[in-house]
């Protein structure tokens, strides 16, 4: 991206602030946007859809006093940043004072200074047609393994960069730029009685040269969408659950919902009031860590500052099974009497919230095959639907997919279950960790197992 181009968002972005002072605003921030999208999708061989776009967007969020309120746009001209401004000073000077409103203090900004390896040319130099190419052969490889797979839902190729800058009245300035590049393929497969079952892979990266080979990744998508052929119900029982890295993910994500200040603020979390309580077994260790850099490539959830213009950290949330620090923004922090871990999360409207850089529960030492392999009878999860955790009790119930595990061996597919328990009890039951930690977004776990969960089927 030319340097004019950052000049010009810098000027943007310094011109918003000062308008929005010179209105009224006792402080004021200003983020601005920019970033450009591709995705195209091959069906069967065919292009079925193609889309480019860009975007430009600025927020601001100004405060009189403790009262604060925020606009954002997407029309940079003179006229539409005066509306802007003056929108979020009519609204400020509306809404009622609050007493934790504000920005982080003075010496509270800072931000990352070494290279993260965030952004890479290579994402946007790619020519559209190899890209096309690409998903074309992941579902093509596919398609090819097997007779039973004749159906595809497609093989997919995204890419996104995108360019950030935030600027306050305290005198911070931060910008980062971000690439992304991925693809994917999702193969629909047919027994002799016509029933199909679906399943899918992917390959991603921030840069084109670590994306995996697109006749792997169709391979690997058709072979996790056979395992689900000839699916059955099992009688309902309590038995171990081993959790495929996937699903593992989402039931350790549930730590740092539990762990957000906003959630411990309103008393609506499980977590409330346990800092330094046992909350799950010695073997658990959960850690969020906005600055990894993993073999010279920044991480999904890696970036030099947060929302507010704090530095990102390392923050370990549980620590061989003890709750040691709840994760928070400003606002958070302020309310509950302590520090910003350096979370805040904002689009370009509204007040920060509070979200995750890297977020991981620290591998074991298993094999994935020894874990599956110490198990008599139950269940490999690799699916799960639906909305069912309550933050508040720990009750956790979900729809589940998988391959029932009978002396070590996976004997047959299984769906049409639901699994249930509480995350209080089942943090505390995972027996057993992996060590395939393998970070393919911004958050990972690696496959675990957990004793005695309920799981209803027939």
């Amino acid at each position: 991206m030319p340097t004019q181009t950052t000049t010009n968002l810098r000027q943007l972005a310094s011109d918003v602030l000062s308008h929005a002072l010179k209105a009224g605003a006792t402080d004021a921030e200003a983020v601005v946007y920019e970033g450009d999208e591709f995705s195209a999708l091959v069906r069967l061989g065919q292009v079925e859809t193609l889309k480019e776009s860009g975007s430009r967007a600025v927020g601001l969020r100004v405060f009189i006093g403790q009262r604060t309120a925020s606009t954002s746009s997407s029309d940079f001209s003179n006229d539409s940043i005066a509306r802007l401004v003056e929108g979020a000073i009519t609204l400020a000077k509306i809404t009622s004072e609050d007493p934790f409103a504000g920005l982080p203090e003075a010496h509270e900004f800072g931000k990352i200074e070494e290279d993260q390896h965030l952004y890479f040319d290579d994402v946007n130099e790619m020519p559209p047609a190899e890209r096309i190419e690409i998903a074309r052969r992941t579902e093509a490889a596919a398609l090819a393994y097997d007779a039973r797979i004749q159906n595809s839902g497609g093989g997919d190729f995204d890419t996104s960069t995108s360019h950030k800058i935030l600027m306050n009245s305290r005198g911070f300035t931060g910008e980062y730029r971000r690439s992304y590049c991925g693809f994917s393929a999702a193969p629909i497969a047919h027994d002799e009685q016509g029933n199909m079952q679906r399943n899918y892979w992917f390959s991603n990266s921030r840069t084109v040269t670590k994306l995996e080979n697109p006749e792997e990744i169709g391979q690997e998508a058709a072979r996790r969408t056979l395992k689900r052929l000839g699916a059955r119900q099992v009688k309902t029982q309590k038995a171990p659950v081993v959790f495929s890295p996937e699903i593992a993910r989402g039931i350790i994500g549930n730590i740092f919902d539990a762990a957000n200040g906003d959630a411990i603020y309103r008393n609506a979390s499980f977590f409330s009031g346990m800092l330094g309580e046992q909350v799950a077994g010695q073997n658990i260790t959960v850690i969020d860590d906005g600055t990894i850099i993993h073999d010279g490539i920044g991480g999904f959830g890696t970036r030099p500052f947060d929302g507010e213009g704090l530095p990102t950290r390392r923050t370990v949330l549980v620590e061989r099974g003890i709750l040691k620090n709840y994760v928070s923004n400003t606002y958070t922090a302020r309310k509950l009497n302590m520090k910003s871990t350096g979370n805040a999360s904002r689009g370009l409207a509204g007040n920060p919230g509070i979200g995750a850089g890297n977020f991981f529960l620290e591998a074991g030492t298993l094999t994935p095959e020894q874990i599956i392999g110490d198990v008599k009878s139950g269940l490999y999860v690799t699916e799960t639907m639906g909305f069912g955790v309550n933050l508040v009790t720990g009750d956790y119930s979900q729809g589940a997919s998988g391959l029932w595990i009978e002396n070590g061996e996976f004997a047959y597919p299984v769906e049409e279950i639901t699994i249930a328990g509480n995350l209080k009890d089942m943090y505390k039951n995972i027996v057993a960790i992996g060590n395939d930690l393998i970070f393919r977004g911004a958050s990972a776990a690696p496959t675990m197992r957990i004793e005695g969960m309920m799981i209803a089927g027939s």
